[in-house]
């Protein structure tokens, strides 16, 4: 039973701010700095509008598609996010059971409450994401750890060699709870890490400063890349001339992010370079997307710029927050319906109908209720 029967991805984040602590929601919901990128990762959606065909039969609509030859139910995945045992005790375990039953992706955090053994039980398909730590042997372990498990491929985060300024962490002074750890690395080597506790600082800004390491480049990636027969897949793009490069050392896909608005405030709104990235790409590479995805509108425009699939962050750990496995099934369920009838109302039967005719960006306000547009590109 989910409480109030939330009818979209808006309420359920209204109903996860009564389930969560403060301390919780602050982390989940919270941006870098003037959380301007936060904002406008979600604002960019509405600087473009859908141009819809007409007299299309769209009785049935055939949603799903393959991403690195796995096949999904939807073009939609779920993005890694840390420590979501702070919104159900469950945590990444029932989100992967949730993804499982819905068929469509879930990539795994590195700092993850629940390990990758455990998420593989409830979805085989997982793949896992890497934060690249100073110490070598340990990031190695954790590659190897993962691949052993049976990660289906190795997402790297390159857009965080030192934790973006979340000043409401800092003011929480944010730390995990009693008994809470960091499941996949507090048995890979002799002492276990934590999130430390610092008197006036967030323990994750101290732990990205002490363990993370900020002397990362695109040699490193060729390494990851040597280590296991994993696709590689780099997270954290927003430059074509970086896209390519991505491609270049044998990355296999490639997700447009600006880590939900948490890393550098000011960063550009991932729609806006969705379509520059593709074109940069081509066919080397499969190109995902995330960044304040809210209905299946904001997915279908992303489709509409090149993007292969989406990946949505947030609003699954809202639904966790609220309602457990049951929630995360729902808000996948709301997204899916959404985007069902977006492709219907916009002539789209199927996802290889959705090209980028149908999108148009606003160039600007003209006045009072008017806005020229042009195409995507």
């Amino acid at each position: 039973m989910i409480p109030s029967n939330p009818i979209n991805l808006f309420e359920y984040e209204t109903l996860a701010h009564k389930h969560l602590s403060q301390m919780a929601w602050d982390y989940y919901a919270s941006g870098a700095w003037d959380e301007v990128t936060l904002n406008d990762n979600r604002a960019a959606f509405n600087r473009y509008r859908l141009h819809p065909r007409m007299l299309v039969d769209v009785s049935q609509r055939d949603l799903s598609t393959t991403i690195l030859g796995q096949s999904l139910s939807a073009p939609i995945l779920i993005a890694p996010m840390a420590f979501q045992c702070l919104a159900d005790p469950t945590g990444e375990v029932a989100t992967a059971k949730a993804a499982a039953h819905s068929g469509i992706g879930m990539v795994l955090s590195t700092l993850a409450t629940k390990s990758m053994a455990e998420v593989a039980i409830a979805n085989p398909q997982t793949w896992f994401q890497l934060y690249i730590h100073r110490d070598r042997n340990l990031t190695r372990a954790l590659v190897e750890y993962a691949y052993q498990c049976g990660a289906k491929a190795l997402c790297v985060t390159v857009d965080a060699p030192f934790l973006g300024r979340r000043e409401r962490d800092t003011r929480n002074q944010f730390v995990l709870p009693q008994g809470m750890e960091l499941a996949n690395l507090c048995n890979l080597q002799d002492k276990d890490l934590d999130i430390p506790h610092r008197q006036g600082e967030s323990g994750l800004f101290a732990y990205f400063a002490e363990q993370l390491d900020p002397g990362v480049t695109w040699t490193d990636l060729a390494w990851l890349r040597s280590l296991v027969p994993l696709p590689l897949v780099v997270k954290g793009i927003l430059r074509p001339d970086d896209a390519i490069r991505a491609v270049e050392v044998g990355a296999e896909a490639i997700i447009i992010s600006n880590h939900g608005g948490r890393q550098l405030d000011g960063a550009i709104a991932t729609i806006d370079v969705v379509s520059q990235i593709v074109a940069a790409v081509g066919d080397r590479a499969e190109v995902l997307m995330d960044g304040g995805i809210r209905r299946g509108t904001d997915i279908l425009k992303a489709l509409a710029l090149g993007a292969k699939a989406v990946l949505i962050g947030r609003p699954v750990l809202w639904g966790l927050a609220v309602a457990g496995e049951t929630g995360v099934q729902h808000v996948i369920k709301i997204l899916r319906d959404e985007l069902s009838l977006a492709m219907a109302l916009s002539g789209c039967a199927k996802l290889q109908d959705i090209d980028s005719s149908l999108v148009k960006r606003e160039l600007g306000n003209k006045g009072a209720g008017s806005a020229s547009v042009q195409g995507a590109e």
